[in-house]
């Protein structure tokens, strides 16, 4: 299982990034984990349009979903014509983006599957498992497993216990970690910090961790700081290009 990172920005892309986007393979299989901002042509560096298998969604935020529009334009458009995408997201998550073009535009270029909260769907390879996490909108964390390999991801999501539990013993777990420090409100609820991060890490006993969602301008190496004093696996920032294998 291969990960590489197409984007791990959070709200908008800082120059040569984007916004959240993981591109995830295994055996000739390529699923993409959410598509925000910018991360289309990142998506392109490393393969065409389409040889995406399936796209999953973990919400409706345009951080995350913003350039699943392209990806099917550019199949809908394409002489090829390739098969119907699989896209997975949360209920209603993708109305906004689908309604940016005509109907006519995208039709035949995707089929989309509404997921619930709690629910296991096979994805290509991977068993999908989805977990509800605190977050302004309806938020479907996931956690893929494949060839006794774990990859947990949590989309964006406040400090939660659930989120600890979907990443027991992952081999890779993707965190949100959008602010440096606790802010207040709603935003110490449904965001988190690399301190949160690191802690969901540890206790779950994951052997790797990325932190995403960065706020724009956060200091990398502040954010891997807070977070290596509560975990002491192999640590990393997501940003694009890199790459994560998972054996």
């Amino acid at each position: 299982m291969r990960l590489t990172v197409l984007g791990g920005c959070g709200a908008w892309p800082e120059p040569a990034q984007a916004c959240s986007g993981f591109l995830v393979e295994l055996d000739g299989f390529r699923l993409v984990l959410d598509m925000g901002y910018a991360t289309m042509p990142r998506l392109l560096e490393h393969i065409d349009a389409e040889s995406v298998d399936a796209v999953y969604i973990s919400h409706g935020h345009p951080d995350h979903c913003a350039d699943l529009n392209p990806l099917l334009r550019a199949r809908a458009m394409s002489e090829n014509q390739p098969p119907p995408l699989p896209v997975y997201s949360p209920a209603g998550a993708l109305d906004a983006v689908l309604a940016l073009d005509r109907p006519q535009t995208l039709a035949g270029s995707y089929e989309l599957h509404d997921v619930a909260a709690d629910e296991t769907i096979d994805i290509g390879p991977f068993r999908a498992e989805t977990t509800m996490l605190p977050h302004w909108l309806p938020n479907l964390g996931i956690r893929l497993s494949a060839s006794s390999r774990v990859l947990a991801y949590t989309g964006d999501s406040g400090p939660s216990t659930d989120a600890t539990t979907m990443a027991r013993d992952a081999d890779l777990l993707i965190a949100d970690a959008t602010n440096l420090e606790d802010g207040s409100g709603e935003a110490q609820r449904f965001l988190s910090t690399p301190s949160v991060a690191g802690h969901q890490a540890a206790v779950a006993g994951a052997a790797r961790l990325l932190l995403t969602h960065l706020w724009p301008g956060t200091d990398h190496a502040a954010a891997l700081t807070a977070a290596r004093a509560e975990y002491g696996g192999v640590l990393a920032v997501a940003i694009p290009g890199l790459v994560v294998d998972l054996g």
